[in-house]
């Protein structure tokens, strides 16, 4: 039985625990409902935006939409991988991780991959690998977009993404993020981001396509749509990251404390008893005591 100090000190101990984390619960939670409106207030956009895209390009040539819809043999692949600057969000950040090392191991095991890592923990789980940019102008301290999550700033490394693209450094560009669904479900994502997809085939193996009137022609309109839609659905899957980890924190944090609570009552179970047991002991000793003295 462990003596009464020891276990008093756990006590104390597990008690401080117990309050940071659901102090870091409750900050979590508040800064979920900002990020989880500013995702579902972008995601009808984004998904409009893409969905028209595609069925314009669908009836289009391959050149036809510009650089970014061409389909080449692909040798090269970035992908980018999101997760957060900080940790104690469960397996928020190890999903993607194991995610992005999977795709570079199996299905673009014969091509050379890349990884742009956005978030300090990607950062420290792919800087002691072999998938490193190396010779490139591509941004770096990408860990810096969550202090200040910005269209502008976003849109800024879509670009430099586009444009080694453009200039044939990567043959296709993948993303690699957990999308919000709700403050306790994270879905893991992958989207291809370059080259922009058409629809796929439906069940007759027609295409889905919708009829629109074009002022001015349709390959000027692709042309120029193309570069936002890009930029747009990067900022999404950024947001999308950004609410998902204070949703799995909040998540982990209550579990964190419910489980300190539990082992508060172990503990103070195990206290109480060794109390009784070292009362139990003296009072043996008075009584033996006091028989010798009799005696």
């Amino acid at each position: 039985m462990a003596n009464l100090k020891e276990v008093r000190n756990r006590i104390v101990s597990v008690s401080s625990t117990q309050q940071i984390t659901k102090a870091m619960k409750m900050v979590s939670a508040a800064k979920l409902r900002r990020a989880q409106d500013a995702v579902t207030q972008l995601r009808p956009y984004a998904s409009k935006l893409k969905e028209m895209l595609e069925n314009v390009s669908s009836s289009l040539g391959s050149s036809d939409g510009g650089s970014f819809t061409v389909e080449r043999n692909v040798k090269s692949v970035l992908i980018i991988a999101i997760t957060s600057n900080r940790g104690l969000c469960g397996a928020f950040n190890a999903n993607v991780v194991k995610r992005a090392i999977y795709l570079a191991k199996t299905d673009y095991k014969n091509c050379k991959v890349s990884l742009l890592s956005i978030g300090k923990k990607a950062d420290d789980a792919f800087k002691k690998t072999d998938y490193g940019i190396l010779n490139s102008d591509m941004p770096k301290k990408l860990n810096e977009l969550f202090d200040q999550l910005t269209f502008n700033n976003v849109a800024a490394v879509a670009e430099k993404v586009m444009e080694a693209f453009e200039k044939g450094q990567f043959d296709k560009v993948i993303l690699v993020y957990n999308q919000f669904k709700n403050a306790a479900v994270q879905i893991l994502a992958t989207e291809q981001l370059l080259p922009v997809q058409k629809p796929a085939a439906n069940n007759k193996g027609k295409k889905q396509s919708i009829d629109y009137i074009f002022e001015p022609s349709k390959e000027f309109i692709v042309i120029e749509l193309i570069p936002k839609l890009l930029k747009i659905q990067l900022y999404k899957a950024l947001l999308d990251s950004h609410a998902s980890e204070h949703g799995a924190r909040m998540t982990a944090m209550h579990k964190a404390t419910d489980n300190a609570g539990s082992l508060i009552k172990d503990l103070k179970l195990s206290y109480n008893k060794a109390r009784q047991a070292a009362i139990t002991n003296e009072i043996l000793e008075i009584v033996g005591g006091a028989e010798a003295l009799n005696g």
